[in-house]
């Protein structure tokens, strides 16, 4: 047990340091436990790797590194500012909205590194300041990541652990309360920038006259990616639905590998094939298998059975109260540090509130695993360093000549993020308790 503990404690140290590549120490950790006895391989690898999850990262990574390729998310935000005349004002709700729902349908740093590079000129053509579009779209991609279940990794790391959860539970539990707090917040920062975003018709002018359809670099490419994507988001949002009406079970991973597999045989050729496959982030992927035989061990030695027994007596039993602490604790850590291998340990620690009060049905829990998720996805907003997109938007505005000052960002991300969550537990107590 003590074992198990200090070396997840190391594990998670050292990943915070962003010294050593996560993957490696994450699977270092793992070897090391499976030599000292504290989790054997083959229950590693059979009773604590989220194979959903995994598979479901994989298709998703396929499909997501395809749409990156062809263009089409730039093409879209394109002629977004364009309908709306290369207003500056509301050219910030285009690009806060274009961001969730990227970041909804895509990972969080793939669609900041579609939507920055775009962002940053049209600023500039306007002679206005980047900033506040910076801002916004970090807060944005964050809120749109609660919203499904392929859109943050706590959420796939929930999915995977929850079989019975669909794409629409997650549209319906999270996804309709990030679609508020999104509408608040978009209205909120358009309120508080309105007085700095204004831009003459010259400058408008010349925005307007950007080709949008020269962001795509091929057409029939981009015509298949498209297909394909649409299928696999309908193919989410059906295969609940279709699994009661077959009796087969469809699960979401089925799902996004089907959809990367059909992109893959649409036709490509082989360059086009290995490019897809090269997309797929094998030391995510790694670091995934090693982190969850980590956490593997805390439940194999008893430790996390007895932190449930902890949490159990500080909450009194009660579901409500353990929804609140998975909500605020997820929020609070996720806006300072890595969420991944908390959210990794949080997963068999509320299947163990099930156990020791003896839930006969699993849905009672329900409400823990929906503030877990809100609280993991949602708190990532609250400073520059919350979450891996955060960084990465910083980094490429600095490459820029665009360096966004951490106090200000803070100003801003973290009233906003404490919003989120006063907003996410008042959902919480009032529809899924």
């Amino acid at each position: 047990m003590i074992a198990a503990v200090v070396v997840f404690l190391a594990v998670y140290a050292v990943i915070l340091t962003e010294k050593w590549s996560r993957a490696a120490v994450a699977l270092a950790g793992a070897v090391v436990l499976a030599l000292l006895g504290a989790v054997g391989l083959e229950e590693a690898y059979s009773a604590h790797i989220v194979w959903r999850m995994l598979f479901l990262l994989v298709g998703m990574m396929v499909l997501t590194g395809m749409v990156s390729r062809t263009g089409l998310i730039q093409y879209a935000a394109i002629r977004a500012v364009q309908r709306v005349k290369a207003c500056p004002v509301k050219m910030l709700a285009v690009l806060t909205v274009a961001t969730a729902v990227g970041s909804a349908l895509l990972d969080h740093v793939t669609t900041v590194l579609l939507v920055v590079p775009i962002t940053i000129p049209i600023a500039r053509a306007l002679k206005v300041s980047p900033m506040p579009y910076l801002i916004a779209e970090i807060v944005a991609v964050n809120i749109g990541g609660a919203a499904t279940m392929i859109g943050s990794l706590p959420n796939m790391m929930i999915g995977g652990a929850n079989p019975r959860f669909t794409f629409n539970d997650f549209l319906v539990h999270t996804g309709l309360v990030s679609l508020f707090i999104l509408i608040l917040t978009v209205s909120i920062l358009v309120y508080l920038y309105r007085g700095k975003l204004t831009a003459g018709k010259a400058e408008r002018k010349e925005v307007l006259a950007i080709d949008a359809a020269g962001a795509i670099r091929d057409r029939a490419l981009a015509l298949k990616t498209l297909i394909a994507l649409v299928l696999t988001i309908l193919g989410f949002v059906l295969h609940g639905p279709l699994s009661e009406w077959t009796g087969v079970r469809i699960e979401a991973a089925t799902v996004a590998l089907a959809g990367a597999t059909l992109l893959m045989l649409a036709g490509l050729n082989g360059k086009a094939v290995d490019e897809a496959l090269d997309a797929i982030e094998w030391r995510t992927v790694v670091f995934f298998a090693g982190l969850f035989a980590v956490v593997g061990a805390l439940v194999e030695t008893g430790v996390i059975a007895n932190l449930a027994t902890m949490a159990l007596q500080l909450a009194h039993g009660d579901i409500g109260y353990l929804s609140m602490l998975a909500l605020w604790l997820s929020g609070i850590v996720s806006a300072t540090v890595d969420n991944t291998p908390f959210v990794a340990a949080m997963i068999p620690l509320v299947r163990e509130f099930g156990v020791q009060m003896e839930l006969s049905d699993p849905a009672a829990l329900d409400p823990v695993w929906w503030s877990l998720a809100l609280g993991a996805s949602l708190g990532g907003s609250g400073t520059l360093i919350g979450a891996a997109a955060n960084a990465v938007v910083a980094g490429m505005a600095a490459r820029e000549g665009e360096r966004i000052p951490y106090m200000e960002y803070l100003k801003i991300g973290a009233p906003l993020t404490l919003l989120s969550l006063v907003i996410s537990s008042a959902w919480v107590a009032l529809f899924l308790l």
